[in-house]
């Protein structure tokens, strides 16, 4: 019944999200946003907030060990009253963990909020116990100490909670991070590297604001809340004194529904370099690039002496019909944040033209293949239920998992562990965004994503990875499914609840 009950709730959403309405429900909650635009109103007066850089010791093992806490505070965002927030070390956000491949990480998590909540490596190749998913769940008061070695290309990750059915409201309140990794192929390249300088996080949220200065996600489409303002690092109106002649940007959505798609406001060029899993193989010069909540973008942007010019989300491609992109945040238009050039700038030097190798995988080199349907709140006709294995995968092979959105409204999907290579999207070669490493994709409507990936490392009957939708309210929702890893000849074991260890 509970599964009924979720499915016709997912379909009446969505259709309500076709429709453009625009309606007060029982418990107060606006559907659809409408059009929202700040182009042209933000004043740019407040410096970029950096977030810091984690500190760490190294233990007896030679392991490099990491303390976090989850913790309650408040922030001054707006003149007036604080606004309640959450973060990791702070009162919003969290800091940024910088790592090398082949470090062994130690991550001492203590929770100091009022309730559970979880804290999971978005784009880590980890254990399934360490991943931080919603078997892992830390209770209020407790701790708890995954640990890993780092094994993966360079690439810009983030940590954020994902406790069932609690992770959209928890990523609202600030509760994020950024992970930046390391290689020496990345390094040998002399791309923009000082923290904070030249190489940029960019953590970029949409908010809310009720009469008391205080977080609201009372406004909704089908695909969560909808924010009227943005929050880059933390930072309302924030702008960046660049002092030299490219910068680095590591763009991260960490909204808990919006697309942005970020372009200039004088329609500039700019180096598209990384994604989700690491460096692509070579620079792509665009003028846009479009991310969906958990989706993440290296770009070098280059800038002369003296100049502004402010970094902007136009309206995304949703692949939907007007009246569904109306009111899922589809025609909204936002500044983000202005980059002032200093009078003189240092030179970074010349953007290489090859940047890494990739390893392409094939159709030949699939062992399996899987099929993934998108639909209200569910991902094959089912939701998420805590105590069900739904696909079992074998160590060291190559699967392709054939992925559709069935509805006229936006979804997304995000697997665990692994970075995956699109081959193919609605049975073309993907565009240039998506050729190399990912781990969440943004999924049009009707559109069949072919996405290739390989299990390695780590095998596990007993504890299970997660793939889900991205759009936070649809994960809460239960449109999530649950894979473990195993060994060969070996069978999916027993979950042992919400909390087991291993």
């Amino acid at each position: 019944m509970l599964t009924t009950t979720r499915r016709r709730l997912g379909v009446a959403l969505a259709a309500a999200a076709v429709a453009a309405s625009v309606a007060v429900g029982l418990t107060g909650c606006q559907e659809g946003g409408g059009t929202i635009s700040t182009v042209g109103t933000v004043d740019f007066a407040t410096p970029l907030a950096i977030p810091a850089l984690a500190e760490s010791t190294t233990d007896a093992a030679g392991r490099r060990v990491f303390d976090l806490t989850a913790e309650a505070g408040s922030s001054q965002l707006l003149p007036g009253k604080p606004t309640a927030t959450w973060g990791f070390n702070g009162a919003m956000l969290g800091p940024t963990i910088v790592a090398d491949r082949g470090d062994d990480v130690v991550v001492n998590i203590h929770n100091d909020l009022p309730e559970p909540t979880t804290v999971h490596w978005h784009g880590m190749h980890l254990p399934a116990a360490m991943d931080g998913g919603p078997h892992q769940l830390i209770a209020a008061g407790d701790d708890r100490s995954p640990h890993w070695t780092i094994d993966q290309p360079a690439a810009t990750l983030w940590y954020h909670p994902h406790p069932h059915e609690m992770t959209e409201e928890q990523v609202a309140k600030g509760l994020a991070g950024m992970v930046i990794l390391h290689d020496p192929a990345e390094q040998s390249l002399g791309l923009p590297g000082t923290y904070g300088v030249d190489d940029i996080p960019v953590i970029v949220q949409d908010v809310r604001f009720d009469t008391n200065n205080q977080l609201v996600t009372n406004v909704r489409g089908f695909v969560g809340p909808i924010g009227d303002q943005l929050l880059v690092n933390g930072t309302l109106g924030p702008y960046l004194d660049v002092t030299t002649d490219v910068v680095r940007l590591r763009l991260l959505n960490a909204s808990p529904a919006r697309v942005f798609n970020f372009e200039f406001a004088d329609a500039r060029m700019f180096a598209l370099v990384g994604t989700d899993g690491g460096l692509l193989e070579a620079p792509y010069q665009t003028d846009h690039i479009q991310l969906s909540p958990g989706e993440r973008a290296e770009v070098l942007v280059s800038m002369t002496a003296g100049e502004s010019v402010v970094l902007r989300s136009t309206p995304p491609d949703l692949g939907v019909d007007g009246g569904s992109a109306f009111a899922n945040a589809g025609t909204d238009s936002f500044d983000v944040i202005e980059l002032r050039a200093a009078a003189t700038l240092a030179t970074v030097g010349v953007v290489p033209a090859k940047l890494v190798s990739i390893d392409r995988f094939s159709e030949k080199d699939a062992d399996a293949e899987r099929t993934f349907q998108m639909d209200g709140t569910e991902i094959n006709s089912q939701d998420m239920e805590m105590g069900r294995i739904d696909e079992v995968v074998t160590l060291g092979s190559t699967e392709i998992w054939d992925v559709k959105n069935q509805m006229g409204a936006p979804h997304s999907f995000h697997v665990h562990d692994v970075e995956f290579q699109v081959l193919s999207v609605g049975g073309a070669p993907p565009p240039p965004e998506l050729a190399g490493w990912k781990d969440t994709v943004y999924l049009r409507p009707n559109v069949q994503y072919r996405l290739i990936m390989q299990f390695t490392d780590y095998a596990d009957p007993n504890s299970p990875y997660m793939y889900h939708c991205h759009l936070l309210a649809h994960e809460d929702q239960g449109m999530m499914g649950q894979f473990v890893v195993v060994k060969p000849g070996q069978h999916a074991g027993t979950i042992q609840g919400e909390n087991h260890d291993h």
